[in-house]
């Protein structure tokens, strides 16, 4: 009887067992000619939980042969990462597995990375986090490879379910269990590409299926019902998490209602409502913005609404404002123009105020020259309102122009407007 978890004891024990990533870890990459020549380079492995960092560590090490000392950087002390180093002393090198690496403090570093430096210390750090912005640059530094994990597809999860089924020493092979072809595709399917979560998932269908005539029978039904407690991979303080909120504002970006909806629900799951509202509502103004400037002010109503409602009601007015920000016409002019402007500034484009744009509210502005202003509301020009050709930007940009209007929906209507006074201030 196995006391480890079948994930567990599954783990592969050689590069040659790794399902998936072949990117990274396939027979054509030059890092798959170097650990099975014995040369393991120190690497970061980033990605989401459950898709292989850990795997991939061990499997290294077991190729290689080499010592292999694994720690977590949420638990591990000044005490743990020198015995690292006197193992290191002792053996000449030794294979390090740091989970957690973003967690690692400044203590831990000076003691340990003159040794990884001088290839005593071979470092294998995995993170869930994106390494340029979480892990210190000292350690990045001295890793000659930083390696993105992916999801496993579907067929890779598949031969790793059917190499568990049948494989008598670590796996469930000694005892015969009636799965099919389908059962298995569905459990694939259900696992989202985590391989930790699939081999979980299996163990907890065989340990639940009854038995008749000494074979274990699966049944759909409660292959269906476990997969519906696995819930989705992410939490709503890692890069899965920023990553699907990118997705989604690509996807609304890219007028694709069915994908911006799938990636709206996945952040949902994760629970940061907050988050998700706050996005929406960069995203009306930023993607949208003139085009269609009605959206904004629905997507502050739809926001407000959600966060009033809370989950799972909140969902509903969400979903209104992406497919409404899908399918309207969009525009980030805008946003370009102030960035045009705030460009401009930090290059140190800027001058005087012209003086008739100045404060004249207090005795003495006529003597500082604060006069000449006209005021345009009393120069009507047809159905605009009011409007007189002054100066407004410093002399020294005072032909700059920061706002390229975008021809799309409403703004095609602004645009004609900018270009007519563009014209007439041209005349004059």
């Amino acid at each position: 009887m196995h006391n480890e978890p079948l994930a567990f004891r599954m783990r592969p024990k050689t590069i040659d067992e790794i399902a998936g990533q072949q990117h990274i870890i396939g027979k054509d990459t030059a890092l798959y000619r170097m650990i099975s020549k014995g040369h393991v380079p120190s690497m970061l492995l980033y990605g989401e939980p459950g898709i292989g960092k850990t795997s991939l560590a061990f499997a290294i090490a077991g190729t290689t042969q080499l010592p292999f000392i694994s720690l977590n950087a949420t638990v591990s002390g000044k005490k743990e990462v020198e015995d690292v180093v006197a193992e290191a002393r002792i053996t000449g090198k030794v294979i390090l597995f740091l989970d957690e690496i973003h967690r690692f403090n400044k203590l831990q570093q000076d003691t340990l990375l003159p040794h990884v430096e001088k290839g005593s210390i071979v470092l294998i750090g995995a993170t869930t986090e994106n390494p340029f912005h979480s892990v210190n640059p000292a350690i990045r530094s001295r890793c000659g490879e930083i390696l993105q994990l992916k999801r496993l597809d579907s067929k890779d999860v598949i031969k790793l379910i059917e190499r568990a089924l049948h494989d008598k020493e670590r796996g469930l092979g000694k005892t015969p269990i009636e799965m099919t072809d389908d059962q298995i595709e569905k459990i694939s399917e259900g696992v989202n590409g985590d391989a930790r979560k699939a081999l979980t998932l299996l163990e907890s269908i065989v340990s639940a299926s009854d038995e008749e005539d000494g074979k274990i029978l699966i049944e759909d039904w409660l292959i269906d019902n476990l997969i519906g407690r696995i819930g989705l991979v992410g939490d709503k303080k890692g890069s899965h998490h920023y990553n699907l909120l990118s997705a989604l504002q690509k996807s609304v970006r890219g007028s694709d209602v069915d994908a911006a909806i799938f990636y709206l629900a996945n952040l949902l799951e994760t629970g940061d409502l907050i988050a998700v509202s706050r996005r929406l509502l960069v995203m009306a103004y930023e993607d949208v913005g003139l085009a269609a400037p009605q959206v904004g002010p629905h997507v502050l109503a739809a926001t407000e609404a959600a966060v009033r409602l809370g989950m799972p009601e909140a969902r509903i007015p969400l979903a209104n404002a992406v497919i409404e920000m899908c399918l309207a016409s969009k525009s980030n002019s805008a946003y370009k123009a102030v960035d045009a402007a705030i460009r401009a500034i930090n290059d140190g484009k800027t001058g005087d105020i012209p003086l008739h744009l100045r404060d004249t509210h207090y005795a003495g502005a006529a003597e500082l020259g604060h006069e000449g202003y006209q005021y345009p509301h009393d120069s009507p020009i047809g159905s605009f309102g009011g409007w007189v050709d002054q100066q407004y930007l410093p002399d020294k940009i005072k032909d700059t122009e920061f706002y390229t209007p975008v021809i799309a929906g409403e703004e095609r209507k602004l645009a004609g407007i900018y270009q007519r006074l563009k014209e007439f201030r041209k005349k004059k």
